[in-house]
């Protein structure tokens, strides 16, 4: 453990963290590559407080009184929208970048509570789609893996324009994590670093973008939800092409949103806090007329949803629906302190490990090697997720209860007060204990 000599004082600007990067460039020429998602403090969930129930608002009684958790995702063109048990859905992640043990296990996990998975760059794998009810397919820029009969499979197809952890750049799936199958999915040399495209080959534009949408839904016989998922940045604008494009359901990622490798320089300044982004996102539908309409847009938020609280705040806020990544990770076993010798001998702890794009992560979660894999469980990595979300949703409906709402969708913006200046401002409710939103008269 570093010891300090008293006198020392530490540099806010150059903290023990940056100096240690500054001294990592220096010495490797090579900038820092990792996982997870930004690790700064912004403006969260967190800043948010609800305003429980008690004169001027019933509560509705816990035992006795209904509070629905239902959702429909995309029934303003598809002819069979997605009707999901919960409001709390698994963000795409790959197979490659994750093993196909780990895509099984969201795939049961999300059925036995009646919620989607979303499959990720790189293709559809038969663990995943034989153990999800509700299967989104994303179509990325990339094309990797990309199957029209995988299209027709799938029961939702979610065109990816960017992700909240690197808006506008591609990821990265190192070669040690391109196997024969990895490879032979993504049409790859075996053991060579994939970059992804940062946008897609065949549009430039908003419009282009709606001619796709066209074509998707006539290659599935317009039967499936289109999602259009953009990560979070002009996200007014953004979520206003994307209906007028045709989108059936907008998919907002914050900056807070997960990843298996980008550069750190990315992670940690593009992009702008979930919370930051949901008002906006909710501003564009309203304007537009479909936002909580009959036939409708929906809109799903992803980026740092970890518990009941955050998803009950961010339905308040106007998401119809939240996506979990990182968090589902952790369900199934990730930084797993039953692990910590290991993560010790890989230079870091249970709790912080981050280094997914390496491909030895001993939780055998995010990994593609044979006995790493082995670890982990199918069955009993279904059976944790399933049983966090059910925690999720519960807690969400403990909360509408207080706020005296009978389902999370009836859940508002007057539900909710800020307690800082900052959040104030960024979700546009008031400081709590006045009537001050700030930015507005």
């Amino acid at each position: 453990m570093t010891t300090f000599q008293p006198g020392l004082r530490e540099s806010a600007t150059f903290d023990r963290g940056v100096i240690h990067e500054i001294q990592r460039a220096a010495e490797t020429g090579i900038y820092d590559i990792r996982g997870w998602g930004a690790k700064r403090k912004v403006p969260h969930f967190d800043d948010l407080l609800f305003l429980g129930a008690s004169m001027s608002r019933y509560p509705l009684e816990g035992y006795r009184e209904k509070c629905e958790t239902d959702v429909v995702l995309g029934d303003r063109h598809a002819k069979y929208p997605l009707h999901l048990e919960t409001p709390v859905t698994i963000a795409g992640m790959s197979f490659g970048a994750l093993s196909g043990r780990a895509k099984e296990a969201l795939g049961r996990g999300a059925s036995e509570v009646g919620t989607s998975t979303t499959t990720g760059d790189g293709g559809m794998t038969p663990e995943e789609r034989g153990q999800s009810k509700h299967l989104v397919y994303q179509y990325l820029p990339s094309r990797y893996g990309m199957n029209p009969d995988d299209l027709r499979k799938a029961d939702a197809i979610e065109v990816v324009l960017g992700q909240g952890a690197k808006p506008g750049g591609g990821g990265m799936l190192l070669g040690q994590k391109i196997t024969e199958r990895v490879a032979g999915m993504r049409t790859l040399p075996v053991g060579i670093d994939q970059r992804s495209a940062c946008r897609h080959p065949d549009w430039t534009g908003p419009d282009d973008l709606a001619i796709k949408i066209i074509e998707l839904r006539e290659i599935t016989g317009w039967e499936k939800p289109i999602y259009v998922k953009v990560g979070a940045t002009r996200t007014y604008y953004d979520v206003k092409l994307a209906v007028k494009a045709g989108a059936d359901v907008v998919v907002v990622d914050g900056m807070q949103g997960g990843t298996a490798a980008t550069q750190d320089v990315f992670i940690e300044h593009v992009g702008i806090p979930t919370l930051a982004a949901i008002p906006q996102a909710v501003q564009a539908l309203q304007e537009m007329g479909v936002h909580r309409t009959p036939g409708g847009v929906q809109l799903i938020v992803s980026g740092g949803i970890r518990s009941g609280a955050d998803v009950a705040k961010a339905m308040a806020l106007g998401a119809d629906a939240v996506a979990i990544g990182t968090a589902a990770l952790i369900a199934l076993g990730d930084n797993d302190p039953k692990y910590q010798a290991e993560y010790e001998k890989l230079g870091s702890a249970a709790g912080f490990y981050d280094d997914f794009q390496d491909g030895k992560d001993p939780a055998g979660i995010t990994t593609q090697d044979p006995e790493l894999q082995a670890r982990f469980d199918p069955v009993e990595g279904g059976r944790r997720l399933a049983n966090y979300l059910r925690v999720l949703t519960m807690e969400a409906q403990t909360i509408a209860r207080a706020c005296g709402k009978s389902h999370l969708r009836n859940l508002e913006p007057q539900d909710l007060v800020a307690l800082t200046v900052e959040a104030s401002a960024m979700a546009r409710v008031p400081l709590a204990g006045t009537t001050w939103i700030p930015g507005q008269m």
